[in-house]
């Protein structure tokens, strides 16, 4: 298994970066490079519990399908998400947030297992960890900079 901690400090208001953190179109945007779309379930806007989000994107040349689904929403601190479907054998990403000295503090806790056993667990070590890690952090960059000119 694979554990992910990622911690962003942002300069805005707690509320604010958390409807950004459920925001599909900020999320999409962040991942361009990627060519990653929402095409199922709920596609725009934000994500509420129960919620689920089938995303379309390319990742090591080859295109990807994995659905979400939103299994927990506590306003404004705290909201989860887990794979239905997908290439992964499972993920579960939790995100955190917490008023800080005057800033939002936002801290994201990503496990995943990969299929393939040994073999899956490799790839985890030397390339997958690495990128996810990569993509997490595009994603929050992109996620401060939308909340810090708001």
């Amino acid at each position: 298994m694979t554990i992910i901690d990622l911690t962003t400090d942002i300069d805005a208001p707690i509320e604010r970066v958390f409807d950004l953190a459920r925001d599909l179109d900020l999320h999409a945007a962040s991942m361009a490079h990627t060519g990653e779309r929402a095409v199922a379930g709920r596609t725009t806007g934000r994500v509420e519990v129960g919620d689920t989000v089938t995303w379309r994107a390319r990742h090591f040349g080859l295109w990807w399908s994995l659905t979400s689904r939103i299994t927990a929403v506590e306003a404004p601190v705290r909201f989860e998400d887990v794979q239905e479907r997908g290439p992964f054998a499972w993920f579960r990403h939790e995100h955190r947030f917490e008023a800080v000295g005057g800033v939002t503090r936002m801290n994201d806790h990503w496990e995943h297992r990969s299929p393939l056993g040994p073999l899956g667990r490799l790839v985890d070590r030397l390339v997958l960890g690495r990128y996810m890690r990569s993509l997490l952090v595009i994603r929050n960059e992109a996620l401060k900079r939308a909340a810090e000119t708001r």
